[in-house]
């Protein structure tokens, strides 16, 4: 969506907003008169107004926690990368990942639906105290990329890849209202938000061979440094951080599933981060005056006894709601089976429905500019995908990307979003596995079980887990071809998963 297009679509929302706000405000005062919060307190809901109460802060909380659930996703995703006790990095630094997303390794990152042809890196930089240069190599085109990430989990710029390529520079991320003298040779970012997430991704594959050590010599030489030890000052000291610590009930989900022990921790951390993070300026504007009947206002802390018990009571439920229903929501179109995001994924602004799906099942998406993926939970039946099956993908093609880009078809364990443990350590296909059987005409296909499909087939046998599980498709610098895919899945033939017996 142009900027342009954004505000005019916020400009639409604005008077249904704010008349909103003002329908709120009517059912609100005698709520606050019953308990005695203004003059000659004498009045009490009736059941049909305590109904209508409550149905509608609901309606609106499940709205506001879907606009902040990304917020505190990352706020999270950074106590359990960079600021918490078992931090992976420091702040302002790169925890480089030893090897593929494995189902252990991807556990300890918190990470859900990984890329497995690739070793990652996660950062987070304080653009606060100073700018942060981004140093990467030539990596003798050896396809790798930084993804920039803000804490509204918006792709708003690359390092690398289709959009700097591989012969590496540096690269200054600006934080918001930073007023300063780069060095020369250095280029500008500029942070929509003071928080940021660096995610360097290698590839580990050329020519369909494993290059772990290249890859990670790749890695190593992706650094971060701060602008003054960059020009041989005096380090900026960065602050001490005292970030309240995420309560879940589960440490085994990953960060996005968002499941605390007290529901009203969601809002509370949803202030603390957009406190330090503020949106920009048009949905201040525009859905600030929204949030207000359930206490939140940008420069102040949410705290849940400014707020009547009827209203903290609809927040718990929207909290507690909202991921499970985000992980079961249809999103982008749907065709064979498949659900196709939106071309808004990855920077998905005020397309709010698409960016809090993706923030709670397949976080840090790329731009289809970088990357370009869909997903399967179904067969072509309709029926959601278990382990308790058999199925088959038949592929024309695999997926188009320019080279030194890859695709590939990757399982992921739908319990917890994480890759699958199998017997022969297999975690995904694609151009990255020559082993992969195809047919004359360059078809082949791809056997989807839990057990093995046999010898002869099981260059193609792709593990499943047990249970339920779902599949998906990437191709990484995406050609052309692959990205209409997005919005014509018919210029492409999108394989359906097919049920097949054993």
């Amino acid at each position: 969506m142009t900027n342009s297009a954004a505000k005019h679509k916020l400009a639409n929302w604005r008077p249904v907003l704010l008349a909103s706000v003002s329908a709120l405000s009517l059912m609100v005062a005698p709520l606050a008169m019953a308990e005695g919060k203004g003059a000659g307190a004498q009045t009490k809901l009736t059941q049909a107004q305590a109904e209508a109460l409550d149905e509608w802060t609901y309606s609106l909380a499940l709205q506001v926690a879907n606009w902040g659930l990304p917020l505190v996703t990352m706020y999270n995703l950074r106590h359990n990368d960079a600021t918490g006790p078992h931090a992976k990095a420091k702040v302002n630094d790169i925890w480089r990942m030893e090897d593929i997303s494995t189902p252990e390794l991807a556990k300890q990152a918190g990470y859900v639906t990984p890329n497995v042809n690739v070793i990652y890196g996660f950062g987070f930089l304080d653009l606060g105290p100073e700018p942060v240069i981004l140093s990467v190599p030539n990596s003798d085109n050896l396809y790798y990329v930084v993804e920039i990430v803000d804490m509204y989990t918006n792709a708003f710029a690359y390092v690398g890849g289709k959009a700097t390529g591989y012969q590496g520079g540096q690269f200054a991320l600006v934080g918001p209202g930073w007023k300063g003298t780069l060095p020369a040779g250095v280029t500008r970012i500029d942070a929509p938000t003071r928080w940021v997430l660096i995610q360097p991704r290698v590839h580990l594959y050329k020519d369909g061979k494993v290059v772990h050590d290249m890859a990670r010599q790749v890695m190593d030489t992706i650094t971060t440094t701060g602008l003054a030890k960059f020009e041989g000052k005096t380090p900026v000291k960065l602050p001490a951080y005292d970030f309240p610590a995420p309560v879940t009930t589960n440490p085994d989900l990953p960060v996005s599933a968002l499941d605390f022990k007290d529901p009203l921790q969601f809002w509370e951390l949803f202030s603390t981060a957009m406190n330090e993070n503020p949106p920009p300026e048009d949905q201040i504007k525009a859905l600030m005056p929204s949030f207000k009947p359930l206490g939140i206002e940008l420069g102040k802390q949410w705290d849940r006894s400014s707020v009547s018990p009827e209203v903290v009571a609809a927040m718990s439920k929207a909290a507690s709601k909202l991921p499970t229903i985000l992980t079961e929501l249809p999103f982008g179109s749907h065709y064979q089976g498949a659900f196709i995001p939106a071309p808004t994924i990855g920077n998905s602004q005020t397309d709010y429905r698409t960016r809090a799906i993706i923030a709670r099942i397949g976080l840090t998406a790329n731009t289809p500019e970088e990357a370009v993926y869909w997903i399967y939970t179904v067969d072509s039946a309709g029926q959601p995908l278990t382990g308790d099956k058999s199925y088959a993908m038949t592929f024309k093609e695999g997926l188009p990307y320019d080279k030194p880009g890859f695709w590939s078809l990757t399982m992921y364990d739908a319990n917890n979003n994480y890759t699958v443990p199998n017997p022969i350590n297999r975690y995904m296909l694609g151009s990255d596995t020559p082993e992969l059987k195809k047919n004359a005409d360059g078809s082949f296909t791809i056997y989807i079980q839990a057990e093995s499909p046999g010898k002869d087939k099981e260059a193609n046998w792709l593990p499943a887990p047990k249970g339920p599980f779902y599949l998906i498709p990437r191709s990484y610098a995406p050609a052309k071809a692959t990205v209409n895919i997005l919005t014509d899945p018919t210029s492409w033939p999108v394989p359906a998963v097919e049920e097949s017996k054993r």
